[in-house]
């Protein structure tokens, strides 16, 4: 499934909006992490290259809102496997996102600053890709 521009831009324009209630991150990564348990523990496993619980919660938000995305496009996003990140981890993650999903190569590359949690979401947004 193809996302557009408008799909992308939807998600962020909500979550903007939302932002300025303290409960709303916390929601959403806390139904990511109950509804994506191997993407969170994955996610996890990288602590000390992200550098902390902080930066861990920051990649999980925005996964969850790479989810959001396929979900406003009418996507269903079934809970990823193991074998679904293994299969993304392979080559340029974001390069390959950017092949395979120009609007969400671009989400990441204008709201995610450190380099590691960039990789890791556009990783992690090429395996929701592959199961959506």
């Amino acid at each position: 499934m193809k996302l557009t521009k408008e799909h992308v831009a939807a998600v962020v324009t909500e979550a903007s909006k939302k932002m300025s209630d303290p409960n709303y991150s916390a929601v959403m990564v806390g139904g990511f992490v109950q509804s994506q348990p191997h993407v969170a523990q994955f996610i996890s496993a990288h602590d000390r290259e992200l550098g902390g619980a902080e930066a861990i919660v920051n990649v999980i938000f925005h996964c969850a809102l790479v989810g959001a995305a396929y979900q406003r496009a009418g996507g269903k996003l079934r809970t990823l496997t193991f074998e679904d990140l293994d299969s993304a981890a392979t080559g340029d993650a974001l390069a390959r996102l950017e092949h395979a999903q120009l609007p969400l190569h671009e989400f990441v590359q204008a709201n995610i600053e450190h380099d590691e949690a960039k990789r890791l979401v556009a990783m992690i947004a090429l395996a929701i890709d592959g199961a959506a």
